[in-house]
């Protein structure tokens, strides 16, 4: 069931999550591209402060330029495959398992339009991780691995006209032309949000988000 929400909600399920779950809560944000899923995790970040929480993108895990140019995958780059879907599984398990010691994951850098190496830590002993990405319950193998490592998944939508919006401009920033980010949006990340809408159901809980998160 989608309900309305508001931060200060979200940071009253996260304080439950982190009362009532392991040591190191691993939470998961997910949804639709342009959704505001980056938003929801650096606010939950924000409400509960460095000492306790770090945020750590899906999108460290693309794969490189190098890795996809001449290929298909160029073109369709977001889609599934064009992440490296296991080495962000094995990157959640390490951060679930190492607590005891800092781990570093890799920050995808949106100037240079790659990953960079080892440009998240985790710090030692932090009791909550924010895990933003799409296919957080993608239902592949990788992804499901993935998925396996998250104590919780919450999915957020965004009305579709808001969400094509903010991906042309975000396409614009990155040096397309109007009509090209038109383009890549109606071909490639709506092809992606109809996939991800199809997870919903799988979520632990689904929220729709306004225009701002308040």
């Amino acid at each position: 069931m989608t309900r309305s929400t508001n931060l200060p909600e979200l940071v009253t399920a996260t304080r439950a999550l982190l009362r009532d779950g392991p040591s190191r809560v691993l939470l998961g944000i997910t949804g639709p591209p342009g959704t505001g899923k980056s938003t929801v995790a650096s606010a939950i970040a924000e409400a509960f402060g460095p000492a306790t929480t770090v945020v750590v993108p899906m999108d460290g895990f693309h794969l490189t330029r190098a890795q996809i140019v001449g290929t298909p995958l160029l073109a369709r780059r977001g889609a599934p495959d064009t992440f490296d879907a296991d080495a962000f599984a094995a990157a959640l398990r390490r951060i679930r398992n190492t607590t005891d010691q800092d781990v570093s994951v890799p920050a995808f850098d949106h100037v240079v339009g790659d990953p960079i190496p080892d440009a998240i830590t985790v710090p030692a002993g932090l009791p909550l991780v924010v895990v933003e990405g799409n296919y957080l319950l993608h239902p592949e193998s990788g992804w499901t691995a993935a998925r396996a490592q998250l104590d919780a998944v919450w999915y957020f939508d965004t009305p579709a006209e808001v969400r094509r919006a903010r991906l042309e401009a975000r396409h614009r920033q990155a040096g397309r032309s109007p009509e090209d980010a038109a383009r890549f949006v109606e071909e490639s990340d709506e092809r992606n949000a109809a996939l991800i809408a199809r997870t919903a159901s799988a979520a632990d809980a689904v929220f729709a988000l306004d225009d701002v998160l308040t």
